[in-house]
């Protein structure tokens, strides 16, 4: 793909008011919005870049077996099943809370995000349509080539992991973008992040659906009950994190009792916090969701997720390990959905957006950035690594061999978005410059107040 802008400066982009602009730059309050989460995330995926690492190195040691043990200790209550190792408990307990926050993320894309405006919904939702869909292909199909000659039952057992390549993981990915010092534009950012938010959406519902054996429906119907308490206290304004914890938790005892995977009970708490789009759309006014998700952000970053990191990330590499992993067809599959299915498909997905729209890339924009973006988005761990223990049970040897493939293929998908996206970082640099310059000092980016942007608000 030729890159049509040389290390020069840009030009302004004559704007078109019609809208026919695919990865334009948005208005002045999402871009701040954007800005905010995404530093967070990116703080986020540092300390759970540095969970995996301590992982590997620890069941990589000499005392191994420390780690296996600590992983393995089970607490809590045998009466109400909740008997569950540390390593259980940091991906049914610890995750719900990681997913009640992409509820609330959800909830306000699809009231007051680009996903409740259909015309920009469907580049995000298509590009993450066809970044789920054709991982999972190509995974059934390498998998199947790899076990021929296998029994039908073996091929069952493999499939099982279809849905392990699907996933993108934001905080790793801004990570990875920080450590790389890329100056990516913020409407590539923020269609990462919308991609992130459905690619979440998808993932949620592929392990509420596939990945559940059997269903308690008196338990879910139970559940029904702590969720209305949830979402009437919010309605009433009461936002006293002890009362609130009482019908979080009870949803989250009969979601897990109910043989659904324990963070649906997240998801469906999140996308039951009130958003209104009138506060959302003022910057200067906080709204309850807002507000909530800023409160329970940094917990879900700093802590939740990290330590479901460390306990899922310690897999074996030395003593044949890796090379066990090199011959398994579901590990083969995993690296070839990450790697080549995510950016065909995120690629090829905002590729048919174009062409059935005849809608053109933003000015400030190359064929190169979407390509270079959609090799970052093979970059998945967090809810890879929940699928895989789904799939193939925590602790058995096929699950150990996914994992090291989720971790290969998103380092090797991080590396192959990191030569792309450098190569186009002076211009990077340039369109920064023209988007954070304010030369009347008021605030507001001048660019978002000539080209008509800026909020009324």
């Amino acid at each position: 793909m030729s890159d049509p802008h040389p290390a020069t400066t840009p030009p302004t982009p004559a704007r078109d008011s019609a809208g026919n602009r695919l990865l334009g730059r948005g208005s002045w309050r999402e871009a701040r919005y954007v800005a905010d989460l995404l530093r967070a995330e990116t703080v986020g995926g540092a300390i759970l870049l540095a969970a995996a690492v301590a992982a590997l190195v620890w069941a990589n040691s000499p005392w191994r077996d420390g780690y296996a043990a600590l992983r393995d200790t089970v607490i809590g209550p045998h009466a109400l099943h909740l008997d569950l190792s540390l390593g259980t408990w940091a991906a049914d307990g610890l995750l719900a809370v990681f997913f009640l926050v992409a509820g609330i993320e959800l909830k306000r894309e699809f009231v007051a995000g680009d996903l409740s405006d259909r015309r920009k919904a469907a580049l995000p939702i298509a590009a993450a349509v066809c970044g789920v869909a054709l991982p999972a292909i190509l995974f059934v199909v390498t998998a199947t080539l790899m076990s021929r000659g296998d029994s039908a039952s073996e091929l069952g057992g493999i499939l099982r992991g279809w849905a392990i390549p699907t996933a993108t993981d934001i905080a790793f990915a801004l990570a990875v973008l920080a450590v790389i010092g890329t100056h990516l534009p913020s409407a590539l950012r923020s269609f990462l992040l919308t991609l992130a938010v459905v690619d979440d959406l998808i993932a949620i519902t592929i392990i509420a659906v596939f990945y559940t054996d059997t269903v308690s429906f008196l338990w879910l119907l139970a559940a029904v009950i702590p969720l209305a308490a949830w979402r009437l206290l919010l309605k009433r304004k009461i936002t006293n994190p002890l009362i609130l914890a009482i019908p979080a938790l009870l949803a989250w005892v009969f979601v897990h009792s109910s043989g659904v995977h324990a963070t649906v009970a997240g998801v469906l708490l999140g996308l039951l916090v009130p958003v209104n789009r009138e506060v959302e759309d003022d910057p200067d006014r906080h709204s309850l969701a807002e507000r909530i998700e800023h409160k329970i952000r940094p917990f879900s970053a700093g802590f939740a997720v990290p330590v479901f990191a460390f306990f899922a990330a310690g897999v074996t590499v030395v003593g044949g390990g890796f090379g066990s992993a090199l011959t398994d067809a579901a590990a083969v599959g995993v690296v070839v959905g990450l790697v080549v299915g995510k950016t065909v498909g995120v690629l090829g997905g905002t590729w048919a957006v174009a062409r059935f729209t005849r809608a053109e890339l933003d000015e400030d924009l190359a064929w190169t950035d979407v390509l270079g973006l959609s090799m970052l988005a093979g970059v998945g761990f967090t809810v890879s690594l929940l699928v895989g223990e789904l799939a193939f049970g925590n602790g058995s040897e096929r699950d150990d061999h996914v994992k090291l493939a989720v971790l290969c293929g998103s380092v090797i998908a991080a590396l192959l978005s990191s030569v792309v996206l450098r190569m186009r970082n002076q211009h990077y640099r340039l369109v920064e410059a023209r988007e954070t310059a304010d030369r009347d000092h008021d605030g507001v980016p001048d660019v978002y107040e000539t080209e008509g942007r800026l909020d009324p608000a």
